[in-house]
């Protein structure tokens, strides 16, 4: 069984009685399939034949006040052993990738994380949300499978806001689905108040 989040409702993980949190895995997987085009659209060589690079990464705010980000752009792939106790495992640059790309969140560090925002962003590619028909699935121990559909399309925006994960006492993360989209990094930060300084990169 899984569980489908619904947007702006949130939910708890459930640790398991004097226990953690363990590892809570976030997985991005999508269609990396470019769309059909007409025959003068390929005939001209058009740039949008190419499929759609999804990105996975994170916002990250610790209890001691740092804040950072966490994804391949620049080749921030974090740690699970040191600050910030999250990391990336890869860049997944087709999509074809059976297990696509995962973020690892450290849950028995969770009274040194306060939040944690997870979003994907179209790093090449036509911004076609619907094409990439991409699935979020959060997984830790002892618990169902929480599912994060994007179900929203109707957006040429090419970043996308997808999770929220809250502290709760120490003791465990809230999670609440956002699917919201933006024109990038900077909007995301300034919608959740983030305030890190944005400069442009590659990977």
């Amino acid at each position: 069984m899984a569980i489908s989040l619904e947007k702006g409702k949130k939910v708890n993980l459930q640790k398991k009685q004097n226990a953690g949190l363990g590892e809570i895995l976030v997985n991005l997987n999508w269609n990396s399939k470019p769309a059909k085009q007409g025959f003068f659209a390929s005939l001209m060589g058009s740039k949008n034949s190419g499929g759609i690079d999804l990105d996975l990464g994170c916002l990250f705010e610790l209890k001691n006040g740092r804040k950072g980000a966490v994804q391949a752009l620049g080749n921030a792939f974090g740690s699970l052993q040191r600050e910030p106790y999250i990391a990336l495992d890869g860049d997944d640059r087709t999509g074809a990738v059976t297990t696509g790309e995962n973020l690892r969140i450290d849950g028995n560090r969770i009274a040194e994380i306060q939040r944690v925002l997870v979003y994907t962003y179209i790093y090449e590619g036509v911004a076609n949300w619907q094409q990439a028909d991409a699935v979020v699935t959060i997984r830790y121990p002892g618990a169902e499978d929480l599912i994060v559909k994007m179900d929203e399309f109707n957006s040429q925006k090419i970043m996308c806001g997808l999770v929220l994960l809250e502290n709760i006492n120490d003791e465990t993360f809230s999670v609440e689905k956002i699917v919201q989209f933006y024109q990038g990094h900077r909007d995301l930060d300034e919608a959740f108040h983030w305030g890190l300084s944005w400069t442009a990169g590659r990977k």
